[in-house]
């Protein structure tokens, strides 16, 4: 593994202390004594992502927790995350986060009931699969004992925000499985959610573990892509935030799996 620039996780410490402050991409370099065009290379080499981009995301990720833990309107929110126009900043959080700012507020009453409807669920992830060259699969295990689910996504970016293109919401740590996957370039990444977490915890993924593949995925018509390991680990103050909405992605699941269950049910009492 190549070694770590210091100035990057310099960077990443002054982003994160002053996220209330305009910050621009000069000033980032000059705090650690680079041209903006080398420091933006370099930064984007490591993070995945150019420098404003994760500025951005974090400051999502903060009006995610000001929405949770404080009762300031939407427009001081952001203000407070350095966004002037209320419209602006509303259509940025819902196309990253999957939802409205508002919506997002409200998801704390359902959101255990959400993750206590998955954990009853039927597993529907165990199928005939046969390895051809649209599918993705692998293994996903963990740093540390775990229990619960497992939300794995194939992304456009190397950053959970907006809907996967593919996702799926595993019972537990094991193989996954991706078929019919569209020719391109995916970020393959995933999260968890444990038996002992609260609404707020699940929505703020501050203390989820994660994952993800270091190299994007080529899916081509030619080519069979091998299988993954994945790791899930304790997160990292460099990891770009999970800016999707982990309530909007279970009611994703739930809206998919109900009508496989009641399907399996109707069968069920016809063969009784």
């Amino acid at each position: 593994m190549a070694k770590r620039n210091i100035e990057i996780d310099e960077a990443i410490k002054f982003i994160h202390q002053n996220l209330h402050e305009p910050i621009n991409l000069k000033q980032l370099a000059r705090y650690v004594s680079y041209s903006p065009y080398h420091f933006s290379r370099m930064f984007k080499e490591e993070i995945g992502l150019p420098p404003l981009y994760y500025l951005s995301a974090l400051r999502l990720q903060k009006a995610k927790e000001l929405l949770l833990k404080t009762n300031f309107s939407i427009r001081d929110i952001s203000l407070e995350v350095g966004q002037q126009s209320l419209g602006t900043f509303t259509s940025r959080f819902t196309e990253k986060v999957g939802v409205t700012p508002s919506v997002f507020r409200q998801s704390t009453t359902k959101t255990e009931q959400q993750f206590q409807q998955i954990t009853k669920m039927p597993d529907f992830t165990q199928q005939t699969r046969k390895v051809l060259h649209n599918t993705i699969y692998g293994h996903i295990n963990a740093t540390q004992p775990f229990l619960g689910i497992v939300l794995i996504g194939l992304f456009s970016k190397p950053i959970p925000e907006g809907f996967p293109l593919y996702g799926l919401i595993l019972p537990s740590l094991g193989e996954f499985y991706f078929s019919n996957v569209k020719p391109g370039r995916y970020y393959l990444l995933a999260t968890s959610v444990s038996m002992e977490m609260n609404s707020k915890d699940i929505l703020l993924t501050n203390t989820n573990l994660r994952a993800k593949r270091s190299e994007p995925i080529f899916v081509n018509h030619k080519d069979e892509v091998p299988a993954i390991e994945l790791t899930l680990r304790s997160p990292k103050m460099d990891d770009p935030p999970i800016l999707i909405s982990i309530s909007a992605l279970m009611q994703q699941h739930i809206n998919k799996i109900n009508p496989l269950y009641r399907d399996l049910a109707n069968s069920n009492r016809l063969n009784s």
